[in-house]
């Protein structure tokens, strides 16, 4: 903002009404800035919370299927919302619990490619996962080309005009629609409206406790994008002021 007025005052037009000096009100002050820049305590759903959410998820209908699929792909891969509105089924390599990434045709940060391990959570996240890959498939007969989370299909209905007549072939343009899934998936168990990078740090939460040398939380760290363990301590590993708190305290014991 300050550059835009800046240059502004030096527009033909704009020299008797803008000064230069004018601009110093977007300069914010030290106070100011520290304030706007403090970091808030993180809320994330823990693992237990997350599965409370998935398990109340319907399955009903092909839509709840993939949406459930959906919840449960995000805890197995942390995958960024974006990334995986975009991702299709020659992604997916089941045999060895994969996903590859493709900076080249999926949308991740920077354009990176990221070859990510299924996480070892629950099993029946997987089980749910498998089981929308398969259908979609080999009763869906979708391809590689193929949406893995598609949108849904609009044509015309029996009694006319346009309406949902399944799922398209196609992916969402981006992760708008797929967040207010996972939010809405929490909603309906009376929790917080957690987001799809929530579970980032709720991964990352578990990495902490599973992992039992450096080399392994390298690994986790490295499966979720991160080329530096501090990255993933920094952004996903909160500590609140109260654990922090007791972190200090226990010590003197």
């Amino acid at each position: 903002m300050r550059g835009f007025f800046e240059w502004l005052a030096g527009q033909q037009g704009y020299k008797s009404k803008i000064t230069y000096s004018d601009t110093a009100y977007f300069r914010n002050s030290l106070k100011a800035a520290r304030a706007a820049h403090t970091k808030r305590d993180k809320e994330y759903p823990s693992v237990e919370a997350a599965f409370h959410a998935f398990q109340a998820m319907p399955d009903g209908s092909d839509f709840q299927r993939r949406d459930k699929a959906l919840f449960a792909f995000f805890m197995l891969t942390g995958a960024r919302v974006g990334a995986v509105a975009s991702l299709r089924l020659k992604h997916i390599d089941l045999f060895h619990g994969r996903v590859f990434q493709d900076g080249r045709d999926v949308n991740t940060k920077f354009a990176k490619t990221i070859d990510t391990t299924f996480y070892p959570v629950n099993s029946m996240y997987l089980e749910c996962f498998t089981a929308w890959v398969e259908y979609l498939r080999h009763e869906k007969f979708f391809g590689v080309q193929d949406a893995l989370f598609p949108k849904p299909e609009m044509g015309l209905a029996k009694g006319g005009g346009f309406a949902v007549v399944g799922l398209s072939r196609d992916p969402y343009r981006n992760g708008s629609k797929l967040n207010a899934i996972i939010r809405n998936a929490f909603a309906m168990v009376q929790l917080p409206q957690y987001t799809p990078h929530s579970f980032r740090t709720t991964l990352s939460m578990l990495g902490k406790e599973m992992c039992k040398d450096v080399e392994q939380f390298k690994a986790w760290s490295m499966n979720m994008g991160h080329e530096s363990m501090m990255m993933t301590v920094g952004s996903y590993m909160p500590v609140s002021r109260q654990r922090q708190a007791e972190l200090i305290k226990g010590m003197a014991e």
